[in-house]
């Protein structure tokens, strides 16, 4: 009758349902519920409770009673009818004239040491996301809990129930309970999924607790709220543009015949400057032509008067700094020579108010029409080093490499293209996305994805807009790049649908978490970590598991490298014995015997490349840090730099303290490439020895690789290789997607 009653859409009227009907609806969805009967009155409990078998559990029910343990609605462990009967007459005492029709909802009582609070809540970004934690009476107190968006995989399933803060208390045996069973909890997340997007009148739902009784998880109460307006989630997204058309589309803007600098200017302080001479100064290979109203020279170029005035066919991309009154009539006159891409970096848009917000759509509109891809406004620039094309309004412009950046915030780029400029690790392309008006982030991450020029892809962002446009993007790209994303606005957190445990957990902050966690997106804490961890998959070969080997030269850094480690869920391998043996042929009997391998100051000249290259072959082994680098050659400083030199034999000493910190250096960098496995060096002389430039890590920059400045810093960028390597083991995997 129930199932009838919901198909014929009569409880979508309502914006609760009750919890026996949220339970019939769940069960049809695959979730396991307790055995339980509604009744009208105390002598139908006392019958059904008979019939379930004693204990059970007596609760008043009805479509707007919605936390009945607040409101002492609940009575446990009824051992015999007469205590049934009387828990039924104070539950009736306890109904308001507000909770309308009431029943009595008798059910056996579950019993387990072990709860988890399961739900689903549709977010305005990302449309229905299933949620699972630590259940109970704390669920919120305590905030365990995971998020993914729908539709759901298996292996998603899976790594939810691994990203729980408790998951042992769930995987292993527990206080004498077997351990969950796996599979069971993963039908109910699945199960949740799909009744997310085939009912879409369904707000919110709300499974807490979930009991695990043996190794199986039954839920005991639920709560589903519904849509009360029957609003329907937004279109699912296009689905994704061949790379081709993908790479055409971008082509103007990345690899442009010509640059247009609108609103070029003669004053040094003024954006129309600095852009045209940034493209100028870093050597943009193809044409560059200023327009200004004066047509007057700048930097030594006869500037035109209008957009519409230089010759068709030599440029594709225009670069705007007029005003933003004015800038739809430039796209115009621009198309007419040939202009496919636009970055506008004026503001005086939506950012503004609504005359700007008018100003906004008719450019976004203007651009539709003529074919042209828009990047802005009120951004700071684009940056292609395989075009040698600086179009940016600031410096910095980086190395060429394999990174590519997009980021909602300009200031924000040019950090992270000054830790490019600092370590050395180039970038391919970057781009300031401003307003994204028409070309938005997840275009981006579209393209780098078809960029055949990025190995990896990075981005600070603060709102994702189209949520089901960015699950779309990440969903084509990170199964073969890492992404690395910095995410701003973590203080900003909204609810959901707060009347539920589901809805008051789903906060922006927990839902991007477990978007990343779910698509294989790397969240890095910090811009200097983000734009590290980016070089650092750049650079490295991804590890084949968690097992570390530490290799120093001194210990304390090496028992803070194995704390660092063990917090970070990766495993010190202990070492195996034809290791240890061999090792104690290359260095004095002082040397720790254990991992950290602390070589104790008794390495000869080949030591550590020997150790290195031992350690790297070993099949145990997953990925190696190396510690203690540049201490040599900072010893080589003080002695160049000191009265005494160059004599007493001190030149002939720092050279070769000098020359055996890059020998170090080479070592690690060869051992990795020659194994496939990530070696990561860390010193904090990147820093602290800049003054002269310590040979250590000047050499592991020469490399091409990250010098990190602490081994902590070391340690989390190989998490995040260890993270993203195991999702993209799950999708290869049999058991996986």
């Amino acid at each position: 009758m129930i199932a009838r009653r919901m198909d014929a859409g009569h409880p979508t009227a309502r914006a609760v349902l009750s919890e026996h009907d949220s339970k019939m609806l769940l069960a049809r969805y695959g979730v396991p519920i307790a055995r339980e009967v509604l009744v009208a009155d105390g002598a139908g409990a006392a019958r059904a409770a008979e019939e379930l078998g004693f204990p059970v559990v007596l609760k008043l029910c009805g479509h707007t009673i919605v936390h009945k343990t607040e409101r002492d609605l609940v009575r446990l462990g009824l051992a015999d009818p007469a205590a049934v009967r009387a828990a039924a007459g104070e539950l009736y005492r306890l109904r308001r004239p507000e909770d309308g029709d009431v029943q009595l909802l008798v059910a056996e009582q579950v019993r387990g040491r072990r709860e988890l609070v399961a739900g689903m809540v549709r977010d305005p970004a990302f449309g229905p996301c299933v949620m699972l934690g630590l259940g109970g009476i704390l669920a919120e107190g305590l905030g365990d809990v995971v998020f993914a968006t729908a539709p759901l995989s298996t292996s998603e399933g899976r790594r939810m129930i691994a990203q729980l803060r408790t998951h042992r208390l769930f995987l292993e045996p527990f206080r004498g309970e077997p351990a969950l069973d796996v599979e069971a909890l993963v039908r109910i997340l699945l199960g949740l999924a799909r009744l997310a997007l085939e009912r879409d009148d369904v707000l919110s739902v709300d499974v807490n607790p979930l009991v695990v009784r043996g190794a199986l998880p039954i839920a005991v109460d639920a709560l589903v709220i519904l849509d009360p307006a029957g609003e329907r989630p937004a279109s699912p997204p296009p689905a994704p543009r061949p790379r081709a058309v993908v790479l055409e589309r971008f082509r103007p803007l990345f690899h442009p015949r010509g640059v247009i600098v609108a609103g070029a200017s003669n004053h040094p302080g003024k954006f129309g400057f600095v852009a045209l001479h940034n493209l100028l100064r870093y050597g943009f290979r193809g044409p560059v032509c200023p327009v200004n109203r004066d047509g007057a020279e700048v930097l030594g170029l006869q500037a035109y008067r209008d957009v519409g005035e230089v010759p068709a066919g030599q440029t594709d991309l225009v670069f705007v700094c007029t005003p933003s009154t004015v800038n739809a009539d430039v796209l115009r006159a621009a198309a007419t020579v040939g202009v496919r891409a636009a970055f506008v970096a004026s503001g005086g848009y939506r950012e503004t108010g609504d005359s700007g917000r008018a100003l906004e759509h008719d450019l976004v509109t203007t651009a539709d029409q003529l074919g042209i891809l828009l990047a802005g406004p009120n951004g700071q620039g684009v940056i292609s080093t395989g075009a040698s094309m600086c179009a940016q309004m600031v410096a910095p412009y980086p190395p060429p490499g394999r990174i590519s950046v997009a980021s909602q915030s300009g200031n924000v780029l040019s950090s992270l293209l000054n830790y490019a400029v600092l370590t050395g690790i180039g970038v391919s392309k970057a781009v300031s996305t401003g307003n994204a008006a028409q070309t938005t982030l997840a275009d981006y991450l579209e393209y780098f994805a078809a960029d055949p020029e990025t190995a990896v892809a990075l981005a600070y962002l603060e709102g994702v807009g189209d949520g089901r446009a960015f699950v779309s993007a990440v969903r084509g790209l990170t199964p073969e790049k890492p992404l690395v994303v910095v995410k701003g606005g973590r203080a900003s957190e909204g609810q959901r649908a707060a009347a539920s445990h589901t809805g008051s957990l789903a906060t922006d902050d927990r839902l991007f978490d477990g978007l990343c966690s779910q698509l294989g997106i790397v969240r890095a804490p910090s811009v200097e970590q983000g734009f590290e961890w980016a070089a650092t998959f750049a650079t490295q070969p991804l590890p084949g598991g968690r097992r570390v080997v530490i290799v120093t030269t001194a210990g304390g850094w090496g028992v803070l490298a194995a704390d660092a480690c063990a917090a970070a869920g990766l495993r010190l391998l202990p070492l195996p014995a034809e290791m240890r043996t061999t090792i104690d042929t290359l260095v004095p009997v002082r040397w720790s015997r254990q991992n950290p391998i602390d070589l104790a100051g008794g390495e000869t000249r080949d030591t550590i490349p020997a150790v290195l290259d031992l350690v790297c072959a070993h099949p145990e082994v997953d990925a190696v840090l190396l510690l203690g680098l540049g201490i040599q050659s900072n010893q080589a400083h003080a002695f160049r730099t000191g009265p005494f030199f160059p004599g007493h034999g001190l030149e002939r000493i720092a050279e070769f303290h000098e020359r055996q910190d890059r020998r170090y250096a080479d070592a690690a960098r060869e051992a990795s490439e020659r194994h496939g496995k990530p070696v990561l060096v860390a010193t904090e002389l990147v820093y602290a020895d800049r003054a002269y430039g310590n040979a250590g890590p000047l050499a592991v920059r020469d490399g091409g690789r990250v010098c990190h400045p602490s081994a902590h810093r070391a340690v989390a960028a190989l998490r995040a290789l260890v993270d993203y390597a195991e999702f993209r083991a799950a999708l290869v995997s049999p058991t996986g997607r």
